[in-house]
């Protein structure tokens, strides 16, 4: 198994992407959906940043991490955090 890439491993065009926000104002999140090489537009990558600090760091989630932190959102996971 490869490691990881980071957003900059990716070899892709952070501003080009497709970012869809969580909500307005500069501390919502904004979530990106790359394609994997060679897999026409299946999405491989899930990117994840602060709107307000769009030049900042960058989390990468696989799908499965993805699919995981979806999860434990629906059953309420988090919820304490929120508080």
């Amino acid at each position: 198994m490869s490691a990881k890439p980071t957003a900059a491993g990716l070899g892709i065009d952070l501003d080009a992407q497709d970012w869809r926000r969580s909500s307005d104002g500069d501390d919502a999140l904004e979530i990106a959906f790359v394609g994997g090489a060679g897999r026409g537009t299946e999405t491989e990558w899930v990117l994840m940043r602060v709107a307000g600090d769009p030049e900042g760091q960058v989390l990468v989630y696989d799908r499965h991490e993805w699919e995981c932190f979806l999860d434990g959102v629906r059953g309420g996971e988090f919820d304490d955090a929120a508080r």
